[in-house]
C-alpha cells in the first residue's frame, strides 16, 4: 500500500473515510477484496508471504480497522524480518486496544522492515512507524496521509472550507512528498463537497501525474522508478498500483467498502463492493 488518504472524524456524518492505493510487483500473487472464510473480516489477501496476510482490512463483528505501508529504503535489511502483513493480521484477529497493540510492536522495531501502521477500533485511531524515531501516536480528528516515508501528514479539524496547506505531525517536518500533498488537498475538496461520492475518491486515486524531478524524494531506488512511484497511481513496467480501495463508515455504523484491481500499467481488473453495519458503541 503506497498511498493512504483518510478523514478521521473530519465530517459530522462520517466516522472514517479511507481512499488508498496498494502498489506492488505485478508478479505478487493476490486475491481481491472478500469476506474471509470463517471470519468477519473484509480484506484482500496477499498470497506472496509465508502466511497469507493483507494490506488493509476491516473487521465487522468487533470493529477493527488496520492498514500498512512500507517505508522505502532498499538498505533496510534486518535479519529474518516478519511479513508486514502479519502486523495487520495480529491486530485484526486480536483483542488488544490500539494503543496497547502498538506499544507491543514498537518494543521490537527490527522484527520488520520499515513500516507505517494504522490501527483503530473506530473509537480511536493510532499510527506508528518503526523508522520514525518516535513512539505510537493517536490521531486527532482531521485529514491524514501516509505514503512510504516514516512520517504522517495531517490537516487537523473538521472540514468546512476550501483546501488549505497541510501540516506534518511527528518528529521533524520533512517536505511532503508531492502525491501526499496533492492527495490531501484533493481529499479535502471531496470531504468538503461530496463525502459520499465513491467515484470521486477513485478519481483522486487514479491520477498518474508524476512529480517534477526537483520535487522527487531520494529513497535509494533508480530515478526512473522514483518518477513512476511519485504518481498517486503507479504504472511502472514491473511494479504499480494493484488495488484501489475506498472505505466509508458513517456515524450510524453503515459502511461501504469498494475495491478496484488492476494489472500491468493500470489495466482494469475486477471490482468488489461490500456494505453493512458495524456497532460503533
Amino acid at each position: 500500500m503506497c498511498l493512504v488518504l483518510l478523514a478521521w472524524r473530519a465530517h459530522p456524518e462520517y466516522r472514517l473515510i479511507v481512499a488508498a492505493n496498494r502498489d506492488e510487483f505485478y508478479t505478487r500473487d493476490t486475491e481481491s477484496l472478500r469476506r474471509w472464510p470463517g471470519e468477519m473480516l473484509l480484506a484482500g489477501r496477499d498470497l506472496g508471504a509465508v502466511a497469507p496476510g493483507t494490506w488493509l482490512g476491516l473487521r465487522t463483528d468487533e470493529p477493527r480497522f488496520a492498514t500498512v505501508t512500507n517505508v522505502r529504503n532498499p538498505h533496510d535489511t534486518p535479519p529474518h524480518p516478519r511479513s508486514r502483513g502479519a502486523l495487520l493480521m495480529d491486530y485484526l484477529r486480536g483483542a488488544a486496544v490500539p494503543s496497547d497493540y502498538l506499544a507491543g510492536v514498537a518494543a521490537a522495531p527490527d522484527d520488520y522492515i520499515g513500516y507505517n501502521l494504522l490501527v483503530g477500533d473506530l473509537r480511536t485511531l493510532w499510527w506508528h512507524s518503526n523508522r520514525s524515531g518516535s513512539g505510537p501516536a493517536e490521531l486527532a480528528p482531521g485529514l491524514h496521509a501516509l505514503s512510504n516515508s516514516a512520517h504522517l501528514a495531517s490537516e487537523p479539524g473538521l472540514i468546512h472550507t476550501h483546501p488549505q496547506a497541510p501540516v506534518v505531525t511527528g518528529v521533524g517536518a520533512p517536505p511532503l512528498w508531492p502525491k501526499v500533498a496533492t492527495g490531501l488537498a484533493g481529499l479535502h475538496g471531496i470531504v468538503a463537497t461530496a463525502p459520499h461520492s465513491v467515484e470521486d475518491y477513485f478519481t483522486l486515486l487514479a491520477d498518474r501525474t508524476e512529480a517534477p524531478d526537483e520535487l522527487l524524494p531520494r529513497t535509494g531506488i533508480p530515478l526512473a522508478f522514483e518518477r513512476a512511484a511519485s504518481a498517486r497511481f503507479g504504472a511502472h513496467d514491473l511494479h504499480g498500483t494493484r488495488a484501489s480501495t475506498v472505505l466509508l463508515v458513517r456515524e450510524d455504523g453503515h459502511y461501504t467498502m469498494v475495491e478496484r484491481t488492476f494489472g500491468r500499467h493500470g489495466e482494469a481488473g475486477g471490482s468488489e463492493s461490500v456494505s453493512g453495519v458495524v456497532d460503533l458503541g
